[in-house]
């Protein structure tokens, strides 16, 4: 009964780790890194084409975004997740599918102007996207789920995001039971439609988030409604616009509830009716699922507008850009407005055109409502750089740069105490991970010296024996290799993932009268000949 820490470790983005028990091979996230890559990652313990499970806290790229890598390289389990995770997943999915065709559509262009005769393959591609999100199975919070003999597991609301869950897992082996908690990313207490984390009283062993593990939201929640009109108010009575980075999934939705509230009070004073744009189409789709998932998911200050048929993210002045021509038109309009568009951390999509256009002029405003990775454009601009390059070309940035303070999916370091004293018991060792290095560190330390919490912030490969309770191995950090070998992609790794999984069913066959077998046995060498 083992559990391998493989991504995500001192690290805030690529959360994955690895569970051996009761003869199955089990992932918690497989997580696409996002920003400066600071430590190498192990790699997965055994072939993609033997891992039977996947237990997927929520839906956010960090979390689920290498899952349709794990597809084409042989793949063939099942992907347990809530619901709502389930049907965001089958948006997201196939949008970072077409993020990745895209870029490597481009960079094969940009090879061939150089004279390069390499193609360029994509991570992974719509196929495979498509293939992973059919392997998924949604289920309901707080109901116990017997995934096999000997694994049975429970989602619970952790409030981070729609579907978002800590997960419970027992593993039982020769009559042993332990218990092991993920809790995924723990939410900020109070945020608009999500309900509140909810705690879990027992477990054995935790693997907890420490993202903000080392700042505090203040004592105070921020009026963001407030601030949010007078950030408008400035800004459009310069005849500027507003941009907000933000992510599709989630903030953006946060954002439009705020909107709403700005809207019906009337609290932008001079123009009560100004246009919002929402530029993207990830985030459209996301915000209808929103609203299917409403009765599972919603708060109750947003179950009561439903209930009154108020739609809690909508509202007059409320504009969505779906195609590019729509997106390229929202620039060319004079009218001051807000525009929302994806990603939150300004590195992909439309957003770096919207900053194109109107980081270099001072009467606009561009916002941030959330975390912003080391190494990402978004960090450099929050941290005040004075020019930034889009699409080859320098921009000076002459706007206003504002944070909303405090506005976080993820709970502050009370918050995350909160959550792990909240067991009956001290389990029996609390691993910190999902956060910057020097966060990890010094979070487990609290935990331990302040709180008498047998923590510890392992290392990418470190190992741990769920029976005993003991290290098998304890890794020490290994610094990226800037000059990294590529992942292997395409046609050869659809075929190596083939061969492995039929190695795998070779195993399975062995000792086995079978005509069948020894005739398909005699149709690959056939094939070897073939094509030796």
């Amino acid at each position: 009964m083992k559990l391998i820490f493989v991504g995500a470790d001192h690290e805030v983005t690529g959360s994955c780790h690895y569970l051996e028990a009761a003869g199955k091979h089990i992932l918690v996230d497989y997580g696409m890194e996002q920003g400066v890559n600071v430590f190498e990652n192990v790699p997965l313990p055994v072939s993609e084409a033997k891992i039977d499970y996947v237990f997927l806290t929520h839906a956010h790229i960090d979390h689920s975004g290498l899952l349709p890598l794990l597809y084409a390289r042989g793949f063939r389990g099942q992907v347990y997740a809530t619901d709502a995770t389930a049907d965001l997943c089958s948006i997201m999915l196939r949008d970072c599918a077409h993020i990745q065709m895209m870029e490597a559509e481009w960079k094969g262009r940009k090879a061939k102007r150089s004279g390069a005769e390499e193609t360029q393959e994509p991570l992974y591609k719509m196929e495979d996207a498509e293939g992973l999100i059919k392997r998924i199975v949604p289920c309901r919070y707080n109901r116990e789920i017997e995934v096999c003999e000997g694994i049975r597991i429970r989602f619970t609301d952790i409030g981070h995001l729609l579907g978002s869950a800590s997960i419970e897992v027992w593993l039982t082996e020769d009559g042993r039971t332990k218990k092991i908690v993920f809790s995924g990313d723990i939410g900020n207490k109070d945020q608009p439609l999500l309900r509140d984390p909810i705690p879990t009283e027992e477990a054995d062993y935790v693997v907890m988030e420490s993202t903000y593990g080392d700042r505090l939201h203040g004592t105070e929640r921020p009026d963001y409604v407030t601030e949010l009109a007078k950030i408008l108010k400035e800004t459009f009575d310069r005849g500027g616009n507003v941009v907000i980075p933000s992510f599709a999934v989630g903030r953006t939705q946060e954002i439009l509830y705020f909107l709403r509230k700005i809207k019906v009070g009337r609290l932008v004073e001079g123009h009560e009716n100004f246009p919002v744009y929402v530029d993207s189409p990830l985030a459209v789709e996301a915000t209808g699922i929103f609203q299917e998932n409403r009765w599972e998911c919603f708060d109750e200050e947003a179950l009561e507008l439903v209930k009154n048929k108020i739609n809690p993210i909508s509202f007059s002045g409320l504009k969505l850009a779906i195609t590019s021509e729509e997106s390229k038109e929202i620039n060319f309009i004079d009218t001051p407005k807000v525009i929302i568009s994806a990603s939150g951390m300004c590195e992909a999509g439309r957003i770096r055109h919207h900053l194109k256009h109107n980081l270099w002029r001072p009467e606009c405003t561009v916002l941030f409502v959330g975390y912003q990775a080391v190494g990402t454009l978004g960090r450099s601009i929050v941290e005040g750089a004075q020019e930034v390059r889009l699409f080859g070309e320098p921009i000076q940035i002459r706007a206003q740069i504002r944070q909303l303070a405090g506005m976080s999916g993820h709970a502050d370091k009370n918050g995350l105490i909160q959550w792990v004293t909240a067991f009956r018991e001290k389990p029996k060792k609390v691993f910190v991970v999902h956060g910057e290095d020097s966060v990890c560190t010094s979070f487990a330390e609290c935990l331990k010296v302040e709180y008498g919490q047998r923590a510890y912030a392992p290392y990418s490969g470190t190992e741990f024996d769920l029976l005993s309770g003991k290290f098998l191995y304890e890794a020490s950090p290994v610094p990226v290799k800037r000059t990294r070998s590529p992942i292997v992609t395409g046609v050869y790794a659809r075929l190596l993932a083939a061969a492995q999984r039929l190695l795998e069913l070779v195993k399975k066959n062995d000792r086995m009268a079978n005509k069948d077998m020894a005739k398909f046995a005699d149709q690959i060498n056939s094939l070897c000949d073939k094509w030796q």
